[in-house]
């Protein structure tokens, strides 16, 4: 493909997209963007705006119609329209097949079973009197569809939580023991090339359900990396997708590992790539759909990468208290989306902490942490 004449659209306007065109633009390549917020991340990054839902089929046919490459960052948008588009021609990455299978939950967790991918005991349930007959404490009830950023998913601990069960087809999960929660991105460009990044380790924001810290590389045994990188690899070969891909892993006891979940796309646990590693997983992104050489994914420096949340406490327009003094400091990167609006436990930005020692740059974070807060 051509570098200045290939027409490239993304699905969606938000903070992934606003990084992808930040790490795309050094190429030329004219991007455009379709989301229904006109003052969304990405909006005045891009070459092309449109204006418009990503779920309708219309809006998402008449886009993707004068483009080259159309890709997302969002899983939920309208497939139908991406079938149609990709019988007419034009390149959609990741393919809307494989949109189609993450997106359900249900579909996505057959998956694994049926390629031999190691996973959590799981029963599908479609009704809340499903989920009563099936469910034997403690278990986790995810939504097949439509969760997204810690949401659609639950515990349920006894009986007297199913009156607060999902009642929509939902699946039923053992609760794993895990110690800690890691992940591996993953790319494959359309000539068959994969380039995976090294593991990385998450720790979540009980209250929200979405990662605080992200540590590279993780503090896994050698044995632990060996295995979810094969892993990975073999998921996105029988996938036979084009991008990238981030597959979730739960670390057992023993070492052993289950997978948890992936998605088709530029993804949270990635976001420490571009201060981190040679290639960014926004370039190695583009790179991919394209079909251009992947990129190196070596560790560059060990990191932390700080998710910056809205205060639980706040809305309305964003003010970042501290981060003047995160930006005085050595190795200290920080990243806002442009987002107008604070709400609790909105992904707003986040901080990437360097060093050449990881535990410094831990121990950094945890203190950069504590100072800065967005408030309103």
């Amino acid at each position: 493909m051509n570098f200045n004449t290939t027409k490239l659209g993304i699905l969606g306007g938000g903070q992934l997209g606003r990084m992808f065109i930040q790490s795309a633009i050094s190429y030329g390549t004219p991007i455009s963007i379709l989301d229904p917020n006109a003052a969304c991340p990405a909006a005045h990054l891009c070459d092309s705006f449109t204006q418009g839902s990503f779920n309708e089929y219309d809006a998402v046919f008449e886009f993707g119609s004068g483009l080259d490459v159309l890709t997302i960052e969002i899983e939920n948008v309208n497939t139908e329209a991406l079938f149609q588009l990709e019988r007419e021609g034009v390149k959609v990455f990741p393919q809307p097949r494989i949109i189609e299978l993450v997106k359900d939950k249900g579909i996505q967790k057959q998956f694994y079973v049926d390629n031999g991918i190691p996973t959590s005991e799981f029963v599908l349930c479609d009704s809340i009197e499903e989920v009563e007959e099936k469910a034997s404490f403690p278990i986790v009830q995810k939504m097949r569809k439509g969760g997204y950023d810690g949401k659609g998913v639950q515990m349920l601990n006894s009986s007297s939580d199913l009156e607060e069960a999902f009642d929509v087809p939902s699946l039923l999960e053992e609760k794993v023991n895990f110690v800690k929660e890691i992940s591996v991105i993953v790319a494959r460009n359309e000539s068959g090339e994969i380039r995976s990044y090294p593991t990385c380790e998450q720790e979540f924001n009980p209250e929200a359900n979405l990662v605080e810290f992200l540590f590279s590389p993780a503090k896994i045994s050698e044995e632990t990396e060996k295995s979810v990188q094969e892993i990975a690899h073999t998921i996105i070969q029988k996938l036979g997708m084009v991008g990238i891909l981030a597959v979730e892993f739960f670390v057992l006891e023993d070492g052993s590992v289950l997978v948890n979940e992936m998605a088709p796309r530029t993804h949270n646990s990635g976001h420490h790539t571009i201060e981190c590693n040679h290639t960014s997983q926004f370039e190695q992104h583009y790179r991919a759909v394209m079909n251009f050489p992947l990129g190196s994914t070596a560790i560059t420096t060990p990191g932390v990468m700080i998710n910056l949340l809205g205060d639980k406490n706040h809305n309305g327009t964003p003010f970042y208290e501290g981060m003047e003094n995160a930006m005085a400091q050595e190795g200290v990167f920080p990243h806002l989306y442009g987002k107008t609006e604070t709400k609790p436990f909105r992904k707003m930005g986040h901080i990437t902490v360097v060093d050449s020692n990881l535990e410094d740059a831990i121990k950094k974070a945890r203190e950069i942490a504590q100072e800065v807060r967005v408030i309103s």
